[in-house]
């Protein structure tokens, strides 16, 4: 063997490495862990609930010899997993499991003589999966009060929608944690378990486009579009009507319907404004063509990402099996729309005078050209970053906000004086309502009311199809289409297994279908719709509950009618 020398010396460094590395994995070898010690015997396995779904953070107990003190504890992982290790130094006649939940009954479960010879004598772990069943205590009752309550406020407008969300959240949290502490039947959850319900995705998502939209809003380029509309339109409002809607559509599928009703806000109200017409009649049928355009692909809801993600359904998948309905629902919309608002486009355009288009015109020209073309630039990368920025694992949420930093940095450094183009009133309301529904499914309503889709169809394939489109339709009105879509997978899975030729996964079309098109319904029933009624209320057009729910629900119809009618042509 040839030394390397040094001046003179050898040099074993080398060496020396080598024989350090190769110790260390004879005794990673040789040498039985710690855990491996240790962990000989015990029990692991899964905490789920009547639907087969994970149990977060359920306390388990494990007791031995029929001690009345636990030999170990745990707590159930977000995965439903858990970990029980038998203590090596003593010696073990019976096992016993504990494990309980603040809103499931106490389950027990002892290991049969097959089970215990295993884990006594060959040394091995028992897995056991244990299924808790719910149960109706006050906070169930206290929790759906609050909610219907907090729906009541906002359908009657007693108070304003985001005061009534938050005043359901210190309701709710007062009841959890104060009342809690005193009768542990109040208990809903902590404040920490209450953040996991919110979507801080949707809530940064939002944020960044915010101040993205906020800087090329002064730039004037929005005016100047809706100058261009009336050039084009010449008056003819059902025609731009139309031609608006079929943007918003083209853009829901192709980026999200949230991002979509950011961007075209503040035309469609500009547009309203040059025309002489009350904005809602541009502003809500483009709201409502985003959330029926996005339906039709994987991108296009936050619903579609949810449902997506737990089926492994492609974007292609949503493409062929959703798209044509969602066409066809695109048009009996369109004719709707023009009928519901045939009276706003026809005084539209005798609203409409010499000095007004005049004026507008003044208005309608770009007042900062350098600013406007690095927000374009900036937009344009960031467009880039929502079509292509998955493969790299950059959610639409760090797009967003990687653009608003960038826009901020290049285009418009006061940054105190872009945050106060921040909608926060909008951005509470969502934290909240999130919130709310998490109180909700965490003690069961949500799960309550999809048992109950699930015994109602029974083996029918026809009957499941209708009864999930039109009751998802029906319930996302109530509640955010978002966690009820999340809340109604297990309950479509289950169903899909059990209910004959429901294999082609026509259940989770039908769950999109009526998820995304039944959050027209109602002002709460999507977040596109929220985002919407924050930016007009900013720009001093406030949409009421009732103003839109007068639309939403008939147009609803319509589009769920359609879209059902396709997939049962489609699937069946």
């Amino acid at each position: 063997m040839r030394i390397i020398r040094r001046r003179g010396v050898p040099c074993l460094i080398p060496y020396l490495a080598l024989l350090l590395i190769v110790g260390l994995w004879l005794v990673k070898v040789f040498q039985p862990s710690a855990v491996a010690t240790a962990a000989r015997r015990g029990v692991a396995g899964h905490v789920l609930d009547d639907q087969g779904e994970p149990i977060v953070d359920a306390q388990l107990r494990l007791y031995i010899n029929r001690e009345a003190e636990p030999a170990a504890e745990t707590h159930s992982q977000p995965d439903g997993a858990y970990l029980l290790v038998l203590p090596e130094e003593k010696t073990v006649t019976s096992v016993r499991v504990e494990a309980e939940h603040s809103h499931f009954e106490l389950s027990v479960w002892t290991p049969d003589r097959d089970e215990i010879t295993n884990l006594l004598e060959a040394g091995t772990f028992v897995t056991h999966d244990i299924v808790l069943e719910r149960q109706i205590v006050a906070s169930f009752w206290i929790a759906t009060v609050i909610f219907i309550g907090m729906l009541l406020l906002i359908a009657t407008e007693r108070l304003h929608s985001t005061l009534a969300v938050l005043l359901a959240v210190v309701l709710i949290f007062g009841v959890s944690l104060l009342g809690g502490a005193i009768m542990p039947d109040l208990f809903i959850f902590t404040f920490e378990q209450a953040l996991e319900y919110v979507d801080f995705e949707v809530i940064f998502l939002l944020l960044g486009m915010m101040i993205v939209i906020g800087v090329i809003e002064e730039t004037g380029i929005f005016q100047w579009l809706a100058y261009q509309a009336y050039r084009l339109s010449r008056g003819r409002v059902w025609l731009l009507t139309v031609i608006l809607m079929t943007i918003t559509t083209i853009a829901s599928a192709s980026l999200d319907n949230v991002i979509t009703m950011l961007l075209i806000t503040p035309i469609a109200l500009e547009i309203a404004l040059v025309l002489g017409i009350n904005p809602f009649s541009l502003l809500v049928p483009a709201l409502l063509a985003a959330n029926v355009g996005g339906t039709g692909t994987l991108i296009g809801t936050p619903v579609n990402i949810i449902i997506g993600s737990y089926t492994e359904f492609g974007f292609n998948d949503f493409l062929i099996n959703l798209m044509p309905g969602v066409l066809l629902g695109e048009v009996g919309l369109v004719f709707f729309v023009l009928l519901w608002y045939r009276k706003d486009h026809l005084s539209g355009g005798q609203k409409l005078s010499a000095d007004l288009i005049k004026r507008l015109e003044e208005n309608g020209r770009i007042r900062d050209a350098a600013k406007l073309r690095k927000s374009g630039i900036v937009f344009a990368g960031l467009l880039m970053l929502f079509i292509f920025g998955e493969p790299l694992h950059l959610t639409p949420d760090i797009a967003a906000l990687t653009g608003a930093v960038v826009m901020l940095i290049w285009v418009n450094p006061d940054i105190e004086q872009m945050m106060g183009v921040v909608d926060w009133t909008t951005l509470m309301f969502f934290i909240g309502l999130f919130i709310a529904v998490g109180a909700i499914q965490e003690v069961g309503l949500l799960a309550m009311l999809a048992t109950g889709i699930s015994t109602i169809v029974g083996t029918n394939l026809l009957a499941a199809v209708l009864v999930v489109v039109w009751g998802s339709a029906l319930l996302s009105g109530v509640v955010d289409n978002i966690p009820f879509a999340a809340a109604m997978l297990p309950v479509v899975k289950l169903l899909t297994h059990t209910v004959p030729n429901a294999e082609n996964k026509v259940l989770f079309y039908a769950l999109s279908t009526g998820a995304n098109l039944g959050g027209n319904s109602t002002l709460i029933g999507s977040s596109a719709n929220l985002v919407v009624a924050g930016v007009t209320e900013r720009a001093g057009y406030r949409i009421t509950f009732r103003q839109f729910l007068k639309v939403g629900l008939p147009a609803t119809i319509v589009t769920t009618a359609i879209g059902c009618l396709w997939l049962l042509v489609h699937f069946m």
